[in-house]
């Protein structure tokens, strides 16, 4: 999260429109401190809500990966699981029930072996992501200390363009990140880069399956051929985790023949987000182990807690199991065939969309949607004296909130527009985005380029 620093400043107090506030009640509250008594309810929330006008529409937010929208019926059960603790399994026996069931979907969905694949729920890919090193960690110190080796310097190598929950990770559990820089042609992690960062100290190889700076599914078997390779020539055996936090829910479904889960033996574990493109709103993620061997026995903890025992593995404890209900809607509401077509829709908007802007100029399309239904575009560098930070910017002004940023290391010169198409932006949308991209190009070219001697009219409306 976030942190926020006490700045010192003055005690600033939020007005109270008078068609709001009672009659016996405060004009005004303080912004930073707790007012001496309490509001009207009706007071409260208008005052809330009308704070929040300032936030963009989550509808047309083409930055995130997060489910904006879901069907009435789903945010219903949210809301009436609002309440409900899901670490209280004695308490809410069902909700938990209802947890196994999704991990033991997944497991099927990613074809684990056998019935000992072992998983849980947790806030987030973030956290999952942190469970599924410290398992990688915690196995590679058994392994070492069974050879009586040392266990001083874990490493785990991936590359440079990995979620920042890697580092977090890193950093916070002592783990030496070694990060494969991307280079002109290659934006993601392949075998021969894996394999030469691997030593006898790495606790595993990091996959992505959907990646943040562009959409691509790194190519998992090849990684593991790789490492089978180096395994059998004399190197160290070195695991695989797959972070699939957003392509775990849809290459399953749009691209089936696509080895990339555990029927590749080397992946030991799998995470994903459930509030990406498993269609719910945030926060629930998912982890799952190949088996229960995977999982070092000692990470489990058994707490004896409001009248049971109860195995848990997690870094946040108490949660709303709200979320985990909400999955299982979905994975009820919409079975393979489902999500296969909401799915296969977010891709064909994405393909609509870098097709057209193929077609128009003067952006480059560096990434199609052909895998995670997401468009990366570059200017052309003969476009003139704007940039994508201006395109972003003036697209923001038209409601869009689409993030322009440089690649990683080593293409930090490359600055790009990314286009996140979920559910809920179809054909329609996508052609008034396309409408506003175009008007704005234009206005910009205008802006900075010399005015003509008899400017003529316009062809766009602001």
């Amino acid at each position: 999260m976030a942190l926020h620093r006490r700045d010192g400043g003055p005690d600033e107090e939020l007005t109270i429109g008078p068609l709001f506030a009672r009659d016996v009640e405060a004009r005004s509250v303080p912004r930073y401190r707790l007012a001496d008594g309490p509001m009207d309810p009706d007071s409260a929330y208008q005052l809330v809500r009308d704070e929040l006008l300032l936030d963009g529409s989550a509808r047309l937010n083409l930055a995130t990966f997060v489910t904006t929208w879901m069907e009435p019926q789903a945010a219903r059960l949210m809301a009436e699981c609002a309440e409900k603790n899901i670490v209280d399994k004695d308490e809410y026996p069902q909700t938990a029930e209802i947890e196994r069931r999704c991990v033991h979907i997944l497991a099927d969905l990613w074809h684990a072996p056998g019935d000992d694949a072992t998983g849980c729920s947790t806030t987030g890919s973030s956290e999952a992501c942190m469970l599924a090193g410290l398992a990688l960690v915690r196995s590679w110190r058994e392994r070492r200390r069974a050879a009586g080796a040392s266990t001083a310097r874990p490493n785990l190598v991936m590359g440079i363009e990995v979620q920042v929950c890697w580092e977090k990770f890193c950093r916070y559990f002592d783990v030496e990140p070694r990060y494969v820089p991307m280079v002109e042609g290659r934006r993601h992690l392949t075998g021969a880069e894996a394999v030469a960062l691997c030593d006898d100290d790495t606790i595993g190889v990091v996959a992505i399956l959907g990646s943040t700076q562009d959409g691509a599914f790194e190519p998992v078997e090849e990684i593991a051929s790789a490492l089978d390779r180096l395994a059998a020539n004399g190197g160290p055996d070195v695991p695989v985790h797959v972070d699939a936090a957003s392509g775990g829910f849809v290459a399953p479904f749009l691209d089936p023949d696509l080895a990339w889960e555990f029927r590749v033996e080397r992946v030991v574990s799998i995470n994903t987000s459930g509030h990406k493109y498993g269609l719910v709103y945030p926060g629930v993620g998912w982890i799952v182990w190949r088996d229960a061997g995977a999982l070092p026995e000692e990470l489990v903890f058994h707490v004896n807690y409001l009248g049971g025992s109860m195995p848990t593995f997690a870094l946040n404890f108490s949660r709303p199991g709200a979320q985990v209900v909400a999955q299982y809607y979905e994975l009820l509401r919409l079975g393979r065939d489902g999500y296969r077509r909401v799915q296969k829709a977010c891709r064909d908007t994405a393909l609509y969309l870098s097709e057209s802007i193929a077609r128009s100029g003067p952006l480059r399309v560096l990434a199609d949607g052909s895998e995670l239904p997401v468009v990366v575009l570059e200017l052309e560098p003969d476009v003139g004296s704007f940039t994508v930070f201006d395109v972003s910017d003036g697209l923001r002004k038209r409601g869009w909130q689409v993030p322009a940023y440089t690649f990683p290391a080593n293409l930090e010169s490359t600055a790009v527009l990314r286009v996140v198409v979920r559910n809920g932006f179809g054909r329609d949308l996508a052609e008034m985005f396309l409408a506003d991209l175009t008007a704005e190009i234009a206005q910009l070219g205008r802006l900075t380029s010399p005015l003509p001697q008899h400017p003529g009219r316009s062809g766009f409306h602001h």
